[in-house]
């Protein structure tokens, strides 16, 4: 992923700096244009801030990760934003149904039965484009000056108070700068904060293909996760033509196809029965993408003079859907804490302290799931649908997501008791039916 170098210019540049168009201060600095960056940028412009947001790209334009959860609706009512993005093509999703690979066993969950409810139990599936596209509009709106297309060249300055970055030939300054660049996460990078998860170094092989069988009604619209031994597929309905399919595998599986990282999802979607038949009249998409090692976390997530904030500060594997939720919830949290530093009701290392520990309590649940995720036994126990103390309904409500600031005590002991299930499934002791194994490379 080729992104801008954020160094600090040498001495000879801040001679130059003087000579450079300049704008005037800003309270804050946003780079990426995402759903972090822009719902960042709106929450402290709605709150009398003054802010820029720089965006490489100009949208709309591609990007994966089109199916939100429950909360992700939740927060977009509470911007104010439901009804505008409901205009947009969709797909109303209620609930995800997770197979294995030969149709041997499967199970639906619908976000109704989710243990903790937050109001809501519904959400959709869409184009990211169109998404990301109106959540920029809704804070360029509110004031935010929106630059697209714009990249940024080198970092002059950044400390508590005092951020100065050279966009082009042009030197902005700032009191605070937000990182929400996305998975190349450039401070993350630059400050050497980046960690690639060492138990989820997978590869994504992923497009949009257009007439893919549904099922009907109202499951029509649920997310299919299609899981083999080498990992998983998702099958995400986002109009009345269009479905986002992908493969997630596992480095080391991925290694051993026969075939090139731009045949790979073909050679999955063949091997698979599951996903072959939902394809069996499906138009292939002519440009397929792939993404590796987007498994990530830069703690300590925030440090003098910035916050990264959405896929910058941390990642999670694909599975749960997690990432516009994650990236719009860090994104506002961030802007009340930035809010308060500037008004003098916070110190700037206390909001530092209180973001990581935001972070870390919502995104515990996901990573130590997603862990479990890959391995046979967990998914004897998960797709066992149902279990005492409503087991199961505790992971259904980390499915919607449930977790900001953190899953409540009611959730946090049930899924530490379904983790103990999955153990003592794992070490011989089976607690719901074994199911057979599905391999992709024993098919191919």
């Amino acid at each position: 992923m080729a992104g801008p170098r954020w160094r600090r210019s040498p001495g000879v540049a801040r001679n130059r700096m003087d000579r450079s168009p300049a704008s005037a201060d800003f309270d804050a600095l946003v780079v990426g244009g995402g759903p972090a960056g822009a719902t960042a940028a709106r929450q402290l412009a709605l709150r009398g801030r003054r802010v820029a947001l720089f965006e490489k790209e100009r949208f709309p334009r591609f990007h994966v990760g089109e199916s939100f959860l429950p909360r992700t609706m939740m927060l977009l009512r509470q911007h104010g934003l439901g009804e505008r993005v409901q205009t947009l093509p969709q797909v109303e999703k209620r609930g995800a149904q997770f197979l294995i690979g030969d149709g041997s066993a499967g199970n639906d969950y619908w976000f109704k039965t989710a243990l903790v409810h937050e109001t809501e139990d519904d959400t959709f599936n869409v184009e990211r484009s169109l998404f990301d596209r109106t959540l920029l509009d809704a804070a360029r709106e509110e004031g935010v000056e929106v630059h697209e297309g714009a990249r940024v060249e080198g970092l002059e300055r950044l400390a508590d108070g005092d951020v100065a970055m050279r966009v082009g030939d042009a030197l902005y300054t700032g009191r605070v700068l937000v990182d929400a660049t996305g998975l190349f996460t450039h401070l993350g990078r630059h400050f050497a904060l980046r960690r690639v998860h060492p138990k989820l170094r997978n590869v994504a092989y992923y497009g949009h293909f257009r007439n893919v069988d549904r099922r009907p009604g109202i499951e029509g619209g649920f997310v299919t996760i299609v899981m083999c031994d080498e990992g998983w597929f998702w099958i995400i309905p986002l109009n009345d033509q269009i479905t986002s399919i992908g493969l997630v595998m596992e480095e080391r599986h991925a290694r051993r196809t026969g075939v090139t990282p731009k045949e790979r999802l073909h050679w999955g979607i063949r091997n698979c029965p599951v996903v072959a038949e939902r394809c069996r009249s499906a138009q292939y998409p002519e440009q397929t993408y792939i993404t590796a090692d987007y498994s990530h976390s830069c703690r300590p997530y925030s440090g003098p003079g910035f916050f990264l904030i959405g896929d910058a500060a941390t990642f999670i594997d694909p599975i749960f859907s997690t990432g516009v939720t994650l990236g719009m919830m860090t994104g506002e949290r961030a802007a009340q804490l930035i809010d308060e530093v500037l008004d003098g009701r916070l110190t700037a290392r206390r909001a530092r302290r209180r973001y990581q520990h935001f972070i870390r309590g919502s995104t515990r649940p996901y990573f130590r799931i997603a862990e479990a995720y890959y391995d046979h036994s967990f998914r004897e126990v998960f797709l066992q649908g149902q279990g005492p103390f409503d087991l199961h309904r505790a992971v259904v409500a980390v499915l919607a997501g449930h977790t900001f600031p953190r899953p409540v005590f009611a959730v946090r002991w049930r899924l530490a008791l379904f983790h103990l299930l999955v153990t003592l499934q794992k070490c011989g002791l089976p607690v719901a039916p074994r199911q057979r194994r599905f391999s992709l490379l024993a098919r191919g």
